[in-house]
Parts: structure tokens; sequence; C-alpha cells
């Protein structure tokens, strides 16, 4: 079927800007090696993947993005996908490689890796001429539990470090949560949680890492969407994090849809002619933070 003139012409001009999007190599987000590593082997060393806009959109904003995978891997579709999308709309995305369950790690080790990963952005950020005023953090399912994870629990990093990543806060400045698992409780997805936690886990442990239960008037704004359809994990997840976020008189996006399945991500592959419509909802949210400003 013959595309219009000017739905062509959008899909060239997305195509163009996803072509001149610059992707660098893969950085360990610890150059001597990671605090708590079980080796040296890939799966031991967490990374963090730059993918710069074309500087002539490029916005100046940032958002690091925790792919799911039930903490047990890392679905590509919810990593470089975002970050292309992300690129198209002139903000830069890094994509991080956190340590998984299978590999033997346990919290607090992933969260200890999305914390370096926002603070490495923030360290370099004249380097990628972004703004570390304008750093977010991005996850979808178990990604989503990370993400919600550091925007409950940063903090402001320790001014008389010797290492000058260490310096830089970790706390967010916004965040996006794509189907995410965010209770430990009643909702949870059990595969995210016993990765996560191993098998029986303290009841402390269990509620500190309940999102919903920890979020305070310091969370930064979020947006949290989900499906009504989502067998994986169900929408109560959501819920619960937005009345949360409105007991904290913590601003916030919330949307349900009907329809789509768990793990959709961007339902659409490069140039995102067709996206689900929680990627328009979501650029409209973050032209008013400020993330998006044409």
């Amino acid at each position: 079927m013959d595309m219009k003139p000017a739905t062509l012409l959008a899909a060239c001009l997305a195509a163009a800007t996803l072509v001149r999007a610059e992707i660098q190599p893969p950085l360990p987000l610890w150059p001597d090696g990671a605090p708590g590593a079980l080796g040296k082997q890939d799966k031991d060393i967490p990374t963090l993947t730059p993918y710069l806009p074309d500087p002539t959109v490029a916005m100046g904003a940032a958002i690091v993005i925790c792919p799911g995978g039930g903490y047990g891997g890392l679905a590509a579709h919810e990593g470089d996908d975002y970050a292309l999308w992300l690129n198209q709309h002139g903000i830069a995305g890094f994509v991080l490689k956190y340590r998984l369950g299978p590999a033997g790690y346990r919290h607090p080790i992933m969260l200890g890796d999305a914390a370096r990963a926002v603070r490495l952005v923030r360290a370099q950020a004249a380097n990628w001429k972004v703004d570390p005023k304008r750093v977010g953090i991005m996850g979808s399912s178990a990604g989503g539990h990370l993400a919600s994870t550091l925007l409950t629990h940063f903090d402001a990093g320790k001014p008389d470090a010797s290492d000058p990543v260490e310096r830089e806060s970790s706390r967010p400045d916004l965040g996006i949560l794509c189907y995410a698992v965010i209770t430990l409780g009643r909702y949870t997805h059990e595969g995210s949680k016993e990765n996560l936690l191993g098998k029986n886990p303290p009841a402390e442990l269990v509620q500190l890492l309940s999102n919903e239960l920890q979020v305070t008037p310091q969370t930064p704004p979020c947006f949290v969407w989900h499906t009504w359809e989502d067998t994986a994990v169900p929408v109560e997840n959501s819920l619960q994090f937005a009345g949360a976020l409105r007991a904290a008189k913590v601003p916030f996006d919330l949307h349900i849809y009907q329809q789509g399945q768990h793990g959709i991500g961007l339902a659409d592959k490069p140039p995102f002619a067709h996206p689900h419509p929680w990627a328009g909802d979501c650029l409209f949210w973050l032209k008013a933070q400020g993330f998006v400003t044409k």
C-alpha cells in the first residue's frame, strides 16, 4: 500500500535521524573492576552504552535505560530500541547492562549498578554534551523495578570521594516506568523477585524493595504506564505506585491501556513510524518536564 507523501517524508526524516545517531562502545561502569564482582567475565562487568543524538536535534537531556528480563536477562528491544527512539527526539540514551541473578548477583548489586550509571552520566556530561540537571532513568518490567528502586533509594553522592564519579548524586531527575515490577508483595513477578533476592528473603528486605512503600516527597516526577491485558506483571504494580506518588504529592502521569501484552516495548522498529500510543504520551510529558524543548 502506498504511503501518503507526508507520512513518507516523516518516515524518511526519522530514518535519517536514526542513521546520524552516534552509538559509542560500551563503557565499564568501573574501569578497574566493579565492586562485588564474582569474576572477570562479561557477565561480571556492568557497562553503559551511549546513544547520542544528531547534534542538530540534540536537546541536552539524557536518560539511563534499564532493559527488562526478570533480573535474569536483558531484552534488547527495551534497551537499544528505546535509546534510538529517544535519539530521534533529541534525547541521549544510555543503555545499562547491569548484573543479573543467574550470574550469582543479588541486591544491592543491581541498585549499585544503576546508581553508578546515573553518576557516570553526570560526571561525563560535558563530554556527552548533556545537562547534568536533566538526567532521567527508565525501565521496563524488572528493569522498571530497578529504575523505581533508584527513584526511591538514591543518595546525594560523596563530596570527598577520591573517585570523581562517586561525588555525583544518583537521584534521577525523572523516571519512566514501563509495565514495571514495583512491588515484591502480593502482585509481584515471582521470577524477578527470586533473581533479585534469592529464595525466602527476609520480610524486611521484601518491604524495603517494594517500592510503592518507599515513595517520599523527594521521589522524582514519573511517567507510569501499563496495560490491562498484562498477565505477567499485574497492572496493580503501576496503580499502587501512582497512588503512592499521589499521597506524597509527587507529580506523575499515569496511563493504563486496555490492549498490549507484557514486554511490548514500543511495538515498532526503527524508524518508529507507528509506535505504541504510550510513546506519544510520554513525549508530551517529557516536553512538560523540559527534556524535549521543540
